[in-house]
């Protein structure tokens, strides 16, 4: 999303899946192809050890930020990608800024980490819930929009994820967790509490993508009724987002040769020479 769009989510379907022509048959099959391709970009991206990416998941309760990082990573090498999870802020979090346990998340070097809900929490469940007052949250999003300027310039890429769904789709996912008996654990009568609270949840939502959506960090907004086009749509943007990197495999520093023995380095020159 483009930086100062107005934002009105009912202008968006969550069902829609327009944007691809084929069904779900035709979208597993492009999903798989992805995968195939994010993998070998996920290893140059740990091997070149110089740009960083960060993906941001939110949405309403069961929108899919769990089954979205499954499906798009289970292609990936574990080594180099990691999840953190924003839930309820433990009483170390509240000792510090709002920003604190974000910026101890943030990825290094080489690295894609994917934060489940993020530092975002604090412009939405405690602007919602009133936990602060609306001076502190509604400067918060400046001081966002500086923190993410400051991942991006230190050779962060950030991908922003709104993971759209209908409080119709909700419903229905809240009851199929109820009766189905591998699903029971994912139930929780305070998710469903919250649903009283959609249409603050809604405006908060809006300010925070139209006020935040930058150049350097751009938010898509990703229709997420259908579990399988939600899941295409974020997988294509990270993809789109590794290539653009233009990244490159590091050469061999001959000169650290120097410090292996030198009946080692013969073997090892011999070897590089078979490889031409």
């Amino acid at each position: 999303m483009k930086a100062g769009t107005k934002v009105k989510l009912d202008d968006w379907n969550p069902a829609d899946t327009s944007e691809f022509h084929g069904g779900r048959k035709d979208g597993e099959k492009t999903m798989n192809a992805i995968i195939e391709k994010l993998d070998p970009l996920q290893e140059l991206l740990y091997a070149e050890h110089k740009h960083k990416l960060l993906v941001v998941l939110q949405g309403m309760d069961s929108a899919g930020k769990d089954a979205t990082i499954r499906r798009v990573f289970e292609g990936v090498n574990p080594e180099g990608v990691r999840v953190a999870h924003f839930g309820r802020p433990s009483q170390e979090d509240l000792d510090h800024d709002y920003l604190w346990r974000a910026h101890r998340q943030v990825p290094e070097k080489g690295e894609i980490v994917i934060f489940n809900r993020s530092h975002y929490e604090s412009v939405l469940v405690e602007r919602v819930h009133g936990i602060v007052p609306e001076k502190t949250w509604s400067r918060r999003y400046g001081q966002i929009v500086d923190f993410e300027r400051m991942l991006s310039e230190e050779g962060t890429t950030i991908l922003k994820f709104f993971l759209h769904i209908s409080k119709k789709e909700q419903a229905n996912r809240f009851q199929a967790r109820l009766e189905d008996p591998t699903k029971h654990w994912k139930f929780s009568y305070l998710d469903y509490n919250e649903r009283s609270y959609w249409k603050e949840y809604v405006s908060a939502y809006e300010e925070a993508i139209e006020r935040t959506s930058t150049d350097r960090a751009p938010w898509f907004v990703i229709p997420s009724d259908h579990g399988w086009f939600r899941d295409l749509v974020v997988s294509q943007a990270i993809l789109s987002g590794l290539q653009g990197l233009d990244m490159k495999y590091p050469k061999l520093d001959k000169s650290k040769l120097k410090l292996v023995p030198a009946k080692e380095r013969r073997r090892i020159q011999k070897l590089l020479s078979q490889l031409r």
